[in-house]
């Protein structure tokens, strides 16, 4: 390579590849501040596309000032429906045209005065958008995704939440040979039946695509305040709410681990992961995942650790989640996203959640090096003691990544009788000040030994 510095490929654990392809072409309200300069972008995309549905995602109410509602949509736009999602994708507001169309009914969920939707209510909304969509979109966004994906760097990601159409398209891109990334794909429950029909089971697939097993959304987000803490939120009178109860998140890993089929639970509160472990410990599975552990206390590390669970983590969720410690408060801050903790005590593997961080894994790898340090964010003075040194990054973000996802015999670091999956970078990392982390650019991706990128 001439001297440059080459990597193994990251390997995002947790990402949703259709959404991420989608998103590519949805109206991007990351960064806006303010319910007006909202509406003129709003109103600028809105004159440009020609789609049913007017999608949009990345707003923040802490940034805009307060929640947008179905009257500020409607003042842009009133004869198509609008669903924009706040930026963690467990919130959105609709206009009043989306709320005709989907039937809106008022529940702990759902708003349909304010046009805010959460959790199960959206979740119903989005199989409504998802059944508009034929399984060439699916084809078309994935592909878009994986395109996208390669040029960032990464040669592998865990696709979580994975529905029936998302599946048969990544098998017939696979099959066309049109998916330049290797992809391990975490199913929704309401699959297991055909899964149990089916006989599949982990690892079934081809080197470009495998299934490993089964994702559940367990709670909501800190940003909406739907994640289950143990006690109440520090500036709210509500502790959040599990998305499932234990009984029925039992049943699921029962029958996952009839199948042999790995289980990845997302879980932000504490409270979440509480039951989560529960269940875990009753069904002890090999590297059983919990997704993000956003609020984390010492004695569930040490219980995860007990129980063999792994997890994958966002740590760029540090810097998004500037306004953490507001959310829970001063005593638990020291809770807030432990990674230099966990990683002493289990195996964690990185990812983004794209669409809802950047694919960038030197954006990634930053924020877990610097936690917030140089954006002032105030969790950074209660857990600088959890930043991690650029080599555990680098670890966690490749044979972390693999070791969780059950692939760190093929992928993860550059060894003989592995795939050759590896990267050329501008610099060496071990040579960059830890503010120009983030501006690492991407020379060449090569999957398989052949160049890709």
């Amino acid at each position: 390579m001439g001297g440059k510095t080459v990597l193994p490929g990251f390997i995002d654990s947790h990402m949703h590849l259709n959404s991420l392809g989608q998103s590519l072409k949805m109206l991007n309200l990351k960064g806006t501040k303010s319910i007006e300069e909202l509406k003129t972008k709003l109103k600028g995309y809105a004159e440009k596309t020609s789609t049913s549905w007017i999608l949009g995602f990345g707003w923040d109410q802490e940034e805009l000032g307060r929640y947008p509602t179905r009257e500020d949509l409607d003042e842009v736009v009133n004869d198509k429906p609008v669903l924009l999602y706040r930026t963690c994708f467990h919130a959105a507001v609709l206009n009043t045209k989306a709320i005709e169309i989907v039937g809106l009914e008022k529940d702990e969920d759902a708003d349909p005065e304010t046009g805010i939707i959460r959790e199960n209510a959206l979740e119903k909304v989005r199989e409504v958008i998802n059944k508009t969509l034929t399984l060439d979109d699916y084809k078309h966004f994935i592909e878009e995704g994986a395109k996208f994906v390669l040029s960032q760097g990464v040669t592998a990601v865990g696709f979580v939440s994975v529905n029936e159409k998302s599946l048969r398209a990544l098998v017939e891109l696979d099959s066309e040979g049109r998916l330049p990334i290797r992809v391990f794909v975490y199913l929704n429950p309401s699959l297991l039946k055909e899964l149990k029909g089916l006989g599949l089971t982990k690892k079934v697939g081809s080197n470009k695509v495998k299934i490993m097993g089964i994702k559940v959304l367990a709670d909501g987000s800190l940003g909406a305040r739907t994640a289950w803490l143990s006690k109440p939120y520090a500036d709210a009178s509500t502790t959040g709410h599990p998305n499932i109860s234990k009984e029925e998140l039992e049943e699921i890993v029962r029958e996952a681990h009839q199948l042999n089929l790995q289980m990845a639970v997302h879980a932000i509160g504490d409270k979440t992961t509480d039951m989560v472990l529960d269940v875990y410990e009753k069904f002890r599975g090999e590297r059983n995942r919990i997704e993000h552990a956003s609020i984390l206390r010492e004695d569930q590390i040490k219980r995860m650790k007990e129980l063999g669970v792994v997890a994958s983590v966002q740590p760029r969720f540090v810097i998004s989640d500037w306004w953490a410690v507001k959310r829970v408060g001063k005593e638990r801050a020291k809770w807030i996203y432990p990674f230099k903790s966990m990683l002493e005590q289990i195996v964690i593997g990185f990812g983004t959640d794209a669409p809802i961080e950047p694919v960038n894994p030197w954006e990634t790898i930053y924020a877990a090096v610097t936690r917030g340090k140089f954006e002032n964010v105030e969790a950074y003075h209660y857990t600088k003691d959890e930043r991690l040194s650029l080599e555990g990054s680098l670890h966690s973000y490749t044979y972390g990544s693999a070791y969780i996802m059950h692939a760190e015999n093929e992928l993860g670091s550059l060894e003989e009788g592995k795939f050759g999956d590896f990267i050329v970078v501008d610099r060496d990392p071990f040579e960059v000040e830890e503010k120009g982390l983030e501006n690492i650019k991407v020379l060449g991706v090569y999957v398989g030994g052949s160049k890709y990128y």
